[in-house]
């Protein structure tokens, strides 16, 4: 009878477990409705052109993961609903369900991955500096003594800190609610430096009012690859993620997405990030890895 009752047991927990790993697709399916995170000011990754009318990178991405959402649901008139998000409420709105998908500028790291699942790697970035041309920074060692800014909710803050501990500069670390909030610290001079993804950092200078007062400087103090959220335990909505990128990977249709994004004019200013390709990510484009930070 214990035997049984085991076995029962385990059958049932086999069950529940199949049951919310098709949760998601079964979610949209059956409230005729996914719903898309964005950021505000993630430049090219997902920012605002106009008021609610996100565009970017990372929104190209989940715009194609909703396209094979309605092939796969076959609901060609799926509706999609747009939430905005920041560094900090982002895995929360994942994994209470609330947001389907978040592409954006997310670190993949071992951290994260104990609360969501990650498609695959689709860049990769470091931990940089953004100063005022007349502040005369040129790398960490400058900072000693001084005030600096990086966003709530990133792994950079917690970069910045480990090395502020290891180096002994006695910077004070300020956070901010979102990348234009930290900007802003910067441009107001109540901070000497915003430390972030080089990325988003090099956008925020190319649509800032004068892009020529500011410049990224120092060494990335690590790399690391940025991808998309969903929810955790559910291999259905996670291969169809991954195989909707993989297929852009392979097609050369997300090395043209590139091209758009990071090689050429983007709004709202018609300025041109010209940022190559990294190694890492050309790589990725034949691994297909979904390897997180550590």
């Amino acid at each position: 009878m214990k035997f049984s009752a085991l076995m029962a047991a385990v059958l049932l927990t086999a069950v529940a477990t199949g049951a919310q790993a098709a949760d998601t697709l079964a979610k949209i399916a059956a409230s005729g409705k996914i719903t898309l995170a964005y950021r505000e000011s993630s430049v090219p990754f997902s920012y605002l052109d106009g008021p609610n009318k996100p565009i970017g990178f990372a929104v190209e991405l989940s715009n194609a993961v909703v396209d094979a959402v309605r092939k796969k649901l076959n609901k060609p008139n799926l509706e999609v609903a747009l939430m905005p998000v920041t560094s900090q409420n982002r895995i929360p709105l994942i994994t209470n369900g609330t947001i389907d998908l978040e592409c954006g500028s997310t670190t993949n790291n071992t951290a994260r991955g104990k609360d969501v699942a990650f498609a695959v790697n689709h860049f990769y970035t470091g931990t940089r500096l953004l100063v005022k041309k007349s502040s005369h920074i040129k790398d960490y060692a400058d900072l000693k003594g001084k005030t600096i800014v990086s966003t709530t909710g990133t792994t950079n803050v917690l970069v910045m800190r480990k090395y502020n501990e290891e180096k002994k500069l006695g910077m004070d670390i300020v956070l901010a609610k979102d990348h234009d909030d930290s900007f802003l610290l910067v441009q107001s001079d109540r901070a000497a430096a915003f430390a972030m993804d080089d990325i988003l950092l090099f956008g925020l200078i190319a649509n800032s009012k004068d892009p020529g007062d500011y410049e990224v400087v120092g060494e990335p103090l690590q790399v690391e690859p940025y991808a998309c959220m969903l929810p955790k335990d559910d291999p259905a909505f996670k291969k169809l993620v991954d195989d909707t990128f993989i297929g852009l990977m392979k097609s050369g249709e997300f090395e043209k997405m590139y091209t758009k994004w990071f090689m050429s004019p983007i709004p709202p200013k018609n300025t041109s990030l010209n940022l190559p390709m990294s190694p890492q990510l050309k790589e990725n484009l034949k691994a297909f890895s979904d390897k997180p930070a550590t």
